[in-house]
């Protein structure tokens, strides 16, 4: 073979050698039948959020009246009422505007566990008293409600629980919104001298207004 021969065939078997290696670092690697892999998903679930309430709650659903300050002409029975929480978990932007709430209260006449006349409603005051108010100031005790044996100590007080009289209010609900406020009142039943003997029952019914 002559030296152009020869030359030309090295030319040749280089080239091919270069080619079969541009192919070999250039082709994609092949899957194995079988192979796994897997993506992990994640999701941040922020929790439900519940508007806040308003609520009432009464420690106790009955109170006995022990007679006490009694005289001559007038019998007197006394008990204090079970404390009431007014709950308020709103927030202020929770609160419409402009807006105040109230616990009023009323009784029903004292009706006799065996037939005697009943002991009207206007026989039964009370005094509240505010146990906590929280710091505001905003939140107070209504006016004390003296019996139609009485009289008056404020206008127009003295007619008992016969309607609906206030026990604790605020006049702002927004501002007081997100705590709890408690009060409770010193209850007083009085009655003529010579009122009939034995049991009598009344519901004095409390309310929460807004």
């Amino acid at each position: 073979m002559n030296t152009w021969n020869r030359k030309r065939l090295f030319a040749a078997g280089a080239a091919g050698a270069m080619l079969a290696g541009s192919v070999a670092v250039g082709s994609p690697a092949l899957a194995e039948p079988g192979d796994e892999a897997d993506v992990r998903v994640t999701v941040d679930i922020e929790p439900i959020k519940e508007p806040g309430v308003l609520a009432m709650s009464i420690a106790g659903d009955s109170v006995a009246l022990a007679e006490d300050g009694s005289t001559l002409l007038v019998r007197q029975f006394v008990g204090t009422l079970p404390t009431v929480t007014v709950t308020d978990t709103r927030t202020a932007d929770e609160v419409p505007a402009g807006a105040a709430w109230a616990v009023l209260g009323s009784a029903t006449d004292f009706v006799g566990s065996a037939g005697q006349v009943p002991i009207g409603a206007g026989h039964l005051g009370w005094k509240p008293r505010l146990i906590d108010g929280g710091d505001t100031g905003l939140v107070s005790e209504g006016e004390e409600v003296v019996t139609v044996l009485d009289e008056a100590t404020q206008p127009g007080n003295n007619v008992g629980l016969v309607d609906q009289e206030l026990l604790v209010s605020t006049f702002d609900s927004g501002a007081v919104a997100g705590d709890a406020y408690s009060v409770n009142a010193d209850l007083f039943l009085r009655t003529p001298a010579d009122v009939a003997a034995g049991a009598y029952t009344s519901t004095l019914t409390l309310s929460l207004f807004e």
